[in-house]
């Protein structure tokens, strides 16, 4: 798998770019790249605390409390979201099953409290919004590396931010079934070259209008992990910014006392 954050993975740049990377061949240095970035430590049986900040075009804020939970079972990674403010998305819950085998397509569930009812995610639905923020439910797991090509591009091949050296690496879905479930055709990856860190990225929207860019504003190492601490999403058509998420990490803590009960739907619908 790639974009291993378990919220997925940055993207920003100034300038759109005017080539079109749809026919280039995959490149093996750029995939070794990647497969550094799917082998990071990414620590287990983790706990932290989230706020998720909502920002219209109008500049008018929402802010969600989450409490988040992942637990390492073999290869696979299984997540656990519940909302805790505001009132109307209190007792939200959202579980994920992320399947390392690229042949096993991965499971998500939807509390919903009013409704006292679990929807499961269906492929179909995965490249819609994830509670109203501007991320959709495929980043909330990861990609797989069989389903891309990668290989860099021309011009920002070699990258600096902030006095960080990155690559540019172009992803190319390499089916329209992936195009459809992530919503994406194509995203264009920054990866820090001295910890193999995904920090900046684009992504373009399949429907031709729209593009996303996110940016890893804060990292930090904690217990000899390395984690994003800040990161931020916004969607733009045109110029325009039209929608905006920030998400902040605290208390994040790793070797947690996690028991495999607690993800599953039952316990989804049973709540903190």
């Amino acid at each position: 798998m790639i974009y291993r954050h378990p919220l997925i993975i940055g993207f920003i740049i100034a300038a759109i770019v005017n080539i079109s990377p749809l026919y280039a061949a995959d490149d093996a240095t750029a995939r070794a790249i990647m497969q550094k970035v799917d082998d990071r430590d990414e620590g287990d049986n983790r706990t932290s605390d989230l706020q998720m900040i909502l920002i219209d075009k109008r500049g008018q804020k929402r802010v969600r409390k989450i409490s988040s939970f992942s637990k390492d079972k073999g290869p696979d990674t299984y997540r656990l979201m519940f909302f805790l403010h505001p009132a109307d998305v209190k007792d939200t819950g959202f579980l994920t099953y992320d399947y390392d085998d690229p042949k096993h397509d991965d499971d998500q569930w939807l509390y919903l409290p009013a409704l006292r009812k679990t929807k499961r995610i269906a492929s179909s639905d995965k490249s819609n919004s994830f509670m109203g923020s501007d991320f959709n439910y495929s980043d909330m797991t990861s990609r797989e590396m069989e389903d891309y090509d990668f290989y860099f591009h021309e011009k920002y091949r070699e990258q600096v931010f902030n006095g960080i050296k990155t690559w540019g690496i172009w992803a190319i879905p390499r089916s329209k079934k992936v195009v459809k479930e992530t919503g994406y055709t194509k995203s264009l990856l920054f990866v820090r070259q001295d910890n193999d860190f995904v920090i900046r990225a684009i992504h373009w929207v399949k429907d031709g209008a729209r593009m996303k860019y996110m940016d890893v504003k804060k990292l930090e190492v904690i217990e000899n992990i390395w984690v994003a601490t800040e990161m931020h999403m916004k969607t733009k058509k045109g110029k325009q910014t039209t929608h905006k998420t920030i998400l902040t990490f605290d208390r994040i803590k790793f070797n947690q006392d996690l028991d495999f009960n607690l993800f599953t739907t039952r316990r989804l619908e049973k709540g903190l």
